[in-house]
């Protein structure tokens, strides 16, 4: 036989080991290690309590590499202060750009809608690494803290790429991008138009975009109108949760991180640990997520029966504690032996999985770069300086902060636009009525575009943020460009 495709093993914290106890003994019987080898490596709380503020070991750090996969339970972040959500790191450092989420009506499992009859089978397709989830964030003055936002035309065109390839291979005939580009015009916006622009490549996909608040509604009241979602990575972290809900919780929400080269196979749950050691966890979502790295190796009969006898199981009645159901509920293991002693067995509804005949591990683990790949999707794009964003810390009111600057910019190329607070515009036009804090954004565009754009570097916008910085404390600098002719910046309100 060929040799064994290895995964990184992470059992995670809190009830982390017992769920992931759990799945591998139904791994065992049903004979996915006959083709797998699970490597162990050091992740989570220890690591942290250890000093490593990154969670994880440099030998784990390896192994991840070196395998392309990882197998996880849910692991803690410090809260507040320390290291960053070890989860998120994990993603980010290995480039696991689209978040893969089934959700499904399951059997035996009472929720609304299965009362109701509806049925509910959605995925949700996340983009996993830009976004809020840079964690780029400042205080800039005494009141005012920032948080960068950054959207990236390639990011983009990773996840909708991985999201219409999925849809082919799930045979799902609708897409819909939610997005908030009635609010963030640029970064959703791009999102948004990037979408549009892959789609194009697919015809026999129809497609469809949603606000996002307007998703969040519709989910509710008619889930069975959506087959596939793909989103931004704040908006499709609550939205994954939203419809976790939908099909009982997060306890059957199986989720995959998947990039070019290494893939996170991972229960998004949290460690649970007020009931760690009890042996009641449920592994549920922990297994699915198992089942789907399973399907990503090529070793779809083994998932398909585990699933099968999962289903199965739930249908007689076993299930945990945290389950609203018929039956009577069972503990951790009891829950294993159950899907154990079902192997090879349907269940009796429609929720039948297929068995097809595709049983081999195949998989190419990484080969490692010697550099960080950079990525482009607009090369041939024309820029042009055209002022600048300033934001200084003050207390000043709008129209003396605008006096004083207007005689700081005399005898420059450029004249100042526009003061806004908190994204509001307050100078040269507003209300009263609008509060303002200690960080106002002050703008200055050319004087004369029409004989200056295009002309000039950013070194004047240099020049002028001097002069502003002699007089008024500086947080933040921003050049306004051009991009083949249309501005890279957006309005304030009421602008």
């Amino acid at each position: 036989m060929s040799q064994k495709v290895q995964i990184a093993l992470a059992a995670g914290d809190g009830i982390g080991p017992e769920i992931m106890d759990a799945c591998l003994r139904v791994f065992e019987a049903a004979g996915v290690q006959e083709q797998i080898e699970f490597i162990p490596v050091e992740m989570g709380e220890r690591v942290f309590a250890a000093g490593d503020s990154r969670g994880m070991t440099d030998e784990a750090v390896e192994t991840v590499e070196r395998t392309g996969l990882l197998y996880k339970g849910p692991m803690g972040t410090p809260i507040g202060g320390g290291g960053k959500s070890i989860n998120v790191t994990l993603r980010k450092t290995f480039g696991a750009f689209a978040n893969l989420r089934h959700f499904q009506s399951l059997p035996g499992v009472d929720t609304v809608f299965s009362r109701a009859g509806v049925p509910v089978d959605i995925y949700v397709v996340r983009e996993n690494i830009e976004d809020t989830y840079g964690g780029i964030e400042h205080r800039l003055t005494n009141d005012v803290i920032e948080c960068k936002r950054l959207i990236s035309a390639p990011g983009c065109d990773q996840v909708h790429k991985f999201a219409f390839k999925a849809a082919d291979r799930f045979g799902i005939k609708k897409v819909h991008c939610a997005h908030k580009a009635n609010i963030m015009k640029m970064t959703d916006g791009l999102f948004l138009d990037r979408f549009r622009a892959e789609a194009q490549h697919h015809p026999g996909i129809e497609i469809a975009d949603v606000i996002i608040d307007a998703l969040c509604m519709n989910l509710v009241l008619r889930p069975e109108e959506y087959q596939m979602i793909v989103l931004p990575n704040l908006q499709g972290d609550i939205v994954s949760d939203l419809a976790a809900g939908l099909v009982g919780g997060l306890g059957f929400a199986p989720s995959a991180n998947i990039g070019d080269q290494i893939s996170i196979f991972e229960a998004v749950h949290g460690t649970a640990p007020d009931i760690a050691g009890k042996g009641i966890a449920n592994p549920t979502s922990l297994l699915l997520s198992g089942l789907m790295m399973l399907r990503h190796l090529g070793m779809l009969k083994q998932a398909a029966t585990i699933e099968n006898a999962l289903l199965a199981s739930l249908e007689d009645g076993v299930h945990t504690g945290d389950v609203r159901g018929d039956g009577h509920p069972v503990g951790t293991q009891e829950f294993a032996d159950a899907i154990v002693s079902r192997l090879g067995r349907l269940p009796s509804g429609k929720e039948a999985r297929p068995i097809p005949d595709e049983a081999t591990a195949n998989h190419t683990p990484p080969t490692r770069p010697s550099t960080n790949q950079l990525m482009r999707t607009f090369e041939t794009i024309e820029s042009t300086v055209a002022g600048c964003d300033i934001y200084v810390d003050t207390l000043i009111t709008p129209l003396e902060l605008a006096q004083r600057l207007e005689r700081i910019c005399e005898g420059t190329a450029f004249k100042l636009t526009m003061i806004s607070n908190r994204g509001t515009q307050v100078w040269p036009s507003g209300s009263p009525y609008t509060e303002v804090v200690d960080y106002y954004r002050v703008r200055f565009e050319l004087r004369d575009p029409a004989i200056v754009l295009g002309q000039m570097g950013q070194m004047p916008t240099i020049h002028l943020l001097t002069k502003v910085a002699e007089k008024f404390g500086v947080t933040d600098f921003q050049p306004l460009k051009y991009y083949d002719g249309k501005p890279g910046y957006s309005l304030a309100q009421g602008q």
